[in-house]
């Protein structure tokens, strides 16, 4: 988590060239061309009724949506029993947001050393060994009341050990003393078994939460674990919980940043014991990662066949793509917490999202003697809780709760993709919007977020059976969560304008299962650049062919067939890859016989350019090039024209 106190805050050149190929190994499951994009290959212009967006391959399976009880819980816990229970209700209940992840702060007992009082959770622990229960009244309240809830996944996480365990004696501005990685296992042990044996379970710890940062201004909680520490840390925990037999799931490392996860995780897994005992990858985005990020994160999570989580965000000014002090209670907060997930799910491949906390104080204005400046825009509040309450509370005697479009915009997906849903890629979705297919007992849950200024109208072919609606929501500038009309249906075929700068969830029964349509989509690829077509030479069907640019000619060697394995084929059963399973910049892109590699799946990016799954790098026209026979390649994607395709 990150403070959000109110008083501050090219190219190199390649030729054509035949020959035999390694031999592939599979392993990494298939995304689908061109599902991930926010602006998908687009349908040339002229094209009078674009064909609809066609739902294709499965992706990942969801384990959920979440939020945090830091640090809210603390001033709560002094409110009536009435508004603890709404806020109960509006988090956890089916009328609320239906979280299906909730974070408990295992606090490291900060009282009197962290400056805020709200942010310094107490420890259960007096000394080593010896525990208060009857401490973290708040904290306690709300994981009863999640549990009580039956919300599916309860998650404890830890910014600081306790002091004792502390380089410096505190629980902020210190690191975890080497070698005490046993006694704070057998803390964590002893906490997790108490609330298991008052029927609480918690089905994962992150004991680590941003081990990059001790917090070092001590307003909040925060503990440094070297990198050459974690494994360590992790198989202390893994193998004292393993021992007492507590069927509690790991997730690490929970960095400030994904970057950070991508350079520093590789060292700790490479103990292959401490690898063991982790059940999900953890990150946090507060890098605010861009799509080729969000790619290699995807590739990072396949190396090693463990589930990405996205599990902390907060706090941008809207549209500012950075962590910048504001408080935007408004649809365009809304929205920002729509493309983070759309982003983490399509192009990070992440299977949880959450947010970080819950409810915030940061409100920014005097909501005592002026309640309706909760409903406005300011520059000295925070955009990090999806409700807020009154920072005076104590004094002003003010109980209210004020509620923001972030909050109903999570619910879109929070009470309705529940944990096992599984996603499947969508081709072809109109520029601007942002779409999610979601595959759950029998029914389809399509999330559909449009970021455009005027109504877009979307058709989406689910390529399964027969549809029936079931229920239709949405949050705009003026509705939340609201119950609308259903889309008109046609078959497999769901049809709906979707208004400005609005989410919408369908819900759809459907008669057939994913795929059952059959359908894929073929079509040429013009480079934005030069307008010429993405060319296998000569109509050469020889394995290792590299395939150019030339002016288009609608013949057979310029069509590719986008399928719901993520392949580009030609010719039936020819496909487009990445030459020897290379994944440098310049490895060339060429076409051989399909074979189900990770180097034959492709996805795309939110400029229309096509991005290798296994590589994470972009087909480019080398050197910028425009003419005939210009050859293509691997290269980082960087958004050029030379990297941007459109479908005629």
């Amino acid at each position: 988590m990150h403070d959000t106190t109110p008083h501050r805050r090219r190219k190199g050149r390649w030729r054509t060239a035949t020959g035999s190929l390694k031999t592939l190994v599979g392993g990494l499951a298939a995304l689908l061309l061109p599902a991930v994009a926010a602006v998908p290959l687009a349908t040339e212009a002229h094209a009078a009724t674009p064909a609809p967006a066609l739902v294709t391959t499965q992706a990942q399976t969801v384990d959920g949506f979440g939020a945090s009880g830091a640090w809210w819980v603390n001033d709560l816990n002094n409110y009536s029993s009435t508004v603890k229970s709404q806020v109960g209700d509006l988090l956890f209940g089916t009328s609320g947001l239906n979280l299906s992840i909730y974070r408990y702060n295992i606090g490291g007992n900060s009282v009197g050393v962290v400056h805020y009082p709200e942010r310094a959770p107490q420890s259960l622990m007096t000394s080593p060994g010896t525990y208060d229960w009857t401490r973290d009244p708040g904290g306690s309240y709300f994981l009863q009341s999640a549990s009580d809830h039956q919300v599916p996944h309860l998650i404890g996480f830890v910014n600081s050990a306790p002091a004792q365990w502390t380089t410096n004696g505190k629980s902020c501005d210190g690191s975890l003393v080497s070698g005490d990685e046993q006694p704070f296992a057998t803390y964590l042990a002893d906490v997790t078994a108490h609330w298991a044996s008052k029927d609480v379970n918690l089905d994962y710890l992150s004991p680590m939460n941003e081990p990059d940062n001790s917090q070092p201004n001590c307003e909040q909680e925060g503990m440094i674990v070297p990198v050459s520490q974690r494994a360590a840390v992790l198989k202390a925990i893994g193998s004292t919980f393993a021992a007492r037999s507590l069927r509690t799931g790991i997730i690490a490392d929970e960095s400030s940043r994904t970057s950070q996860l991508l350079q520093e995780a590789p060292t700790w897994l490479s103990d292959s014991a401490a690898a063991g005992y982790v059940t999900a990858f953890a990150h946090h985005i507060y890098d605010f990662p861009n799509d080729a990020a969000l790619r290699r994160l995807a590739a990072f999570g396949k190396t090693y066949n463990k589930p990405l989580w996205s599990t902390e965000v907060c706090c941008e000014r809207t549209g500012a793509n950075a962590f910048t002090q504001q408080y935007d209670p408004t649809i365009g907060g809304g929205l920002t917490v729509a493309n983070y997930i759309y982003r983490d799910f399509a192009l990070g491949n992440d299977s949880s999202f959450q947010w970080w906390t819950a409810l915030s104080n940061v409100i920014g204005c005097d909501v005592g003697s002026d309640p309706s400046c909760a409903t406005r825009i300011n520059g000295t509040g925070w955009n990090d809780g999806l409700i807020y309450y009154d920072p005076k509370y104590a004094t002003d005697g003010n109980q209210s709760l004020y509620m923001t479009k972030r909050y109903y915009v999570l619910g879109q997906y929070s009470r309705y993709v529940r944990p096992g849903a599984v996603r499947y890629e969508i081709s072809g979705a109109p520029s601007g919007v942002q779409a999610m297919a979601f595959w759950q007992n029998g029914a389809w849950t399509v999330v559909a977020t449009n970021t455009n200024s005027s109504a877009t109208d979307l058709s989406l072919d689910t390529n399964s059976g027969t549809l029936t609606p079931t229920g239709t929501h949405r949050t705009s500038d003026t509705e939340d969560l609201a119950s609308v009309s259903d889309p008109a249906v046609s078959g497999s075929v769901l049809s709906a304008s979707l208004p400005a700068r609005s989410v919408t969830t369908f819900q759809l029964k459907s008669s057939g299962n994913p795929g059952s349509g059959g359908r894929t989509s073929t079509s040429t690829l013009k480079s934005a650049q030069s307008g010429k077509c993405l060319d296998d030479p000569g109509a050469s069907t020889t394995d290792g062919t590299q395939v150019i640019i030339y002016a288009c000619n609608g013949a057979a060697n310029q069509n590719w067939t986008m399928t719901g394995a993520g392949e580009l084929r030609g010719y039936g059963n020819k496909c487009l890859e990445a030459y020897g399973q290379g994944t440098a910049n310049g490895t060339k892109v060429g076409i051989y016989t399909c074979n189900g590699g990770a180097n034959q799946k492709w996805t795309l990016t939110e400029s229309g350019a096509i991005a290798g799954l296994q590589s994470g790098r972009c087909i480019d026209v080398s050197n910028e090039a425009t003419a005939d026979g210009s050859p293509v390649a691997l290269y980082d994607c960087n958004g050029q024209a030379n990297q941007r395709w459109t479908r005629g």
